[in-house]
């Protein structure tokens, strides 16, 4: 196993992914939960989706890492949340919701057996749903579970790299929610719940794919770029996945149904180790 991310779509080669064995909705942290609170999720199917997801992810050339669910941690199978690489650099998150707090540490006793190095952070809370990377540009979004201060310790981490904090409406979670680039020059976006001045900044670096409320909510903007124009998202999305196949991406449905019930989809789920330039 190595570790080395420079974007979110270079050719995807190593990700960690968690199964949702012991996943619920005990204690409300997001809007979609609220949504779906009283049903809950049907952890039999919620584990059909996430075995065909990873099936979808082998075939198409990613080694799949698994860490093991631990019943303590209902919303464990996001692990995107938990860890981030950027370059060489594994961070280990610093998450904001005692629900989740806990999570890190699995992460941390796994990385430790497969002799990988890794940063933790401290002096303030990030989760990995709010840092978005893109060769020289980092973008940090700045909500109530990631904050300001830490903007500062990535950058000096990263000299060479540019980080933009990215103010936006956190009842939308993370900044994965409202803003994904799929590409070099094109970018998903839920432009309403991020600050204006942000908004024309990417406006100005990308072709953004303007996503609208109805399907935001079933989280089209949190896509999971592959490589080579392959992305996998959800088959209910159907004018996000209509504009996407317009600029030339190969789309990859697989059914989430389940899982997004509780406020995450396909880029939430995944923690990417390694892509390839």
């Amino acid at each position: 196993m190595q570790s080395s991310c420079q974007t979110e779509y270079d050719q995807l080669e190593e990700v960690i992914v968690c199964p949702p064995k012991y996943m619920s909705i005990k204690e409300v942290i997001n809007s979609i939960q609220a949504h779906y609170k009283d049903m809950n999720i049907h952890i039999p199917t919620a584990l059909e989706q996430h075995d065909q997801f990873k099936k979808t992810l082998t075939s198409l050339g990613v080694n799949v890492h698994e860490v093991a669910a631990d019943s303590t941690f209902p919303e464990q199978v996001f692990t995107r949340d938990i860890g981030f690489v950027i370059d060489d650099v594994v961070y280990l998150a610093a998450l904001e919701r005692p629900i989740r707090q806990g999570e890190e540490q699995v992460l941390r006793k796994y990385l430790e057996e497969k002799n990988l190095s890794y940063q933790p952070i401290e002096g303030g809370t990030i989760e990995g749903g709010d840092v978005v990377i893109d060769g020289d540009d980092i973008f940090i979004g700045i909500s109530s579970r990631t904050s300001n201060k830490i903007v500062e310790r990535i950058q000096q981490n990263h000299p060479t790299k540019k980080v933009h904090p990215i103010y936006f409406d956190s009842s939308y979670l993370h900044l994965d929610c409202v803003f994904n680039p799929v590409s070099e020059n094109v970018a998903l976006v839920y432009s309403d719940a991020i600050k204006p001045e942000h908004v024309e900044w990417l406006r100005k670096k990308y072709t953004l794919i303007e996503v609208s409320k109805k399907e935001q909510f079933s989280l089209a903007v949190n896509v999971l770029s592959l490589g080579n124009e392959n992305i996998i998202v959800l088959p209910e999305n159907n004018k996000t996945n209509e504009q996407l196949r317009e600029k030339g991406f190969k789309l990859h449905e697989v059914a989430f149904s389940e899982i997004i019930k509780s406020g995450g989809s396909f880029r939430c789920v995944t923690m990417p180790l390694k892509r390839g330039s």
